[in-house]
């Protein structure tokens, strides 16, 4: 029997919203027991965003980006602001391998339970703390999403339409960036950790992160001084590329010329041969010079066309084209279906779905979905009674002090 990558390491996830979790999803996803703690005031604020009537019952448990970004985990409540639930967050840390937060730069510091105090009881344990802006610099303090961070880190201002406004993406880019940067960071660290023996802290400030991915602009202004246009979907040197409007209500195609010889390929697919001799197209600059003119005949052959026919037609003849999938196209596409990219998930209280499966194939250990997102605090019984010890009594002694329970206290998010 075949073992995941990550099998025999533990996480404790503080984790919430889309940065932390995503990393830690990674994590459980090749392996790794992940214990996401939330504690009844201090609970993930996804659980909050259910797209259900209020009054639905355990609506906490029916949230789908919850449950789409923390399967595979475990859960329990324990609030770290209590002497006790300090106290067994550090049993916890001394037979964990990773701790993981996202919180606000003060927040572990405050609790006493910053890598030092963590390090103290347990020198192999690997800490990555995820601020926005790091743990040190006038913008320490200030909290973070992926919204504000997309703002801050120069990507809106490159996003948007020649003489038109700055745009965000829509998906909080900086999020899953940072998680799929902190689940590489544990990765290392681990690797590290078995030549030396020892953990390490690991800080992952978000804006710094996603500044990182347009690091060709940053390059460029820092050597010429030039602050770069907006392009919408144009390229810097190819034209035509774009996205063209098919036949029917909001549906798109795009396409991409490298070269001469794909231009004269699309030619030959509109049926206009004569426009790769045109002296407005007939070489790379003068097509970029000339796209608005280049655009709208690109658009004039779409538009009759749906945008499978249209794609179709455009890759048989040797250029770049692709159609603009929604989600419900996405989600019956029968080339994802073949590859098995969906798998089915059944959850106790939220019902049935399929779920986009882990990332990586590995031949020798591949990974699937092995658990359905937690309810809030279902794994209490295995962390305190299996992992620490705790009798039943003592497990019901935590309830009764307000130190763990069943239930969130909805009046902090809702």
């Amino acid at each position: 029997m075949y073992r995941l990558p990550l099998h025999g390491i533990r996480v404790l996830d503080l984790t919430m919203a889309w940065a932390g979790p995503y990393a830690t999803r990674l994590l459980a996803d090749m392996g790794a027991e992940v214990i996401k703690i939330e504690s009844i005031d201090n609970w993930d604020v996804l659980r909050a965003l259910t797209g259900q009537p209020p009054d639905t019952e355990r609506v906490w448990d029916k949230s789908p980006y919850f449950n789409q970004t923390n399967r595979n985990k475990y859960g329990c409540s324990l609030d770290l602001s209590k002497p006790r639930g300090r106290e067994l967050f550090l049993c916890l840390a001394a037979q964990s391998d990773v701790v993981i937060e996202n919180f606000r730069a003060e927040v572990m510091d405050n609790l006493n339970l910053g890598y030092d105090m963590l390090c103290g009881v347990n020198d192999r344990l690997i800490m990555v703390s995820m601020p926005g802006h790091g743990k040190t610099g006038p913008e320490r303090d200030f909290v973070t999403y992926g919204t504000n961070v997309e703002q801050l880190a120069g990507l809106c201002h490159l996003t948007g339409y020649e003489g038109g406004p700055p745009h965000k993406t829509g998906i909080s880019y900086g999020d899953p960036i940072a998680g799929i940067s902190a689940a590489g960071a544990i990765a290392l660290a681990l690797w590290a950790r078995r030549r030396t023996g020892r953990g390490q802290y690991i800080e992952l400030a978000q804006r710094e992160n996603l500044i990182s991915l347009i690091g060709e602009v940053v390059v460029a202004f820092s050597l010429n001084h030039r602050e770069p246009s907006r392009r919408g979907n144009r390229h810097s040197s190819m034209a035509p590329h774009g996205c063209y409007p098919c036949s029917g209500e909001d549906e798109w195609i795009t396409i991409a010329c490298e070269n001469d010889a794909q231009f004269a390929a699309l030619c030959s697919a509109l049926d206009q041969p004569g426009l790769a001799r045109d002296i407005r197209f007939a070489d790379v600059v003068s097509r970029y010079r000339n796209q608005d003119e280049l655009d709208e005949i690109v658009a004039a052959w779409t538009a009759g066309r749906t945008k499978e026919d249209a794609a179709e037609s455009l890759q048989s003849a040797g250029v770049s084209a692709m159609p603009v999938l929604s989600v419900p196209e996405v989600f019956a596409d029968q080339r994802l279906r073949y590859r098995g990219f969906f798998e089915p998930v059944s959850h106790p209280i939220a019902g049935g779905w399929e779920i986009d499966g882990p990332h990586w194939r590995m031949s020798e250990s591949p990974a699937h979905i092995r658990l359905p997102a937690p309810t809030f605090s279902e794994h209490n019984r295995y962390v305190f009674g299996e992992l620490l010890g705790l009798s039943d009594d003592e497990i019901g002694q935590l309830d009764a002090d307000g130190i763990t329970g069943s239930a969130p206290n909805r009046a902090v998010h809702d």
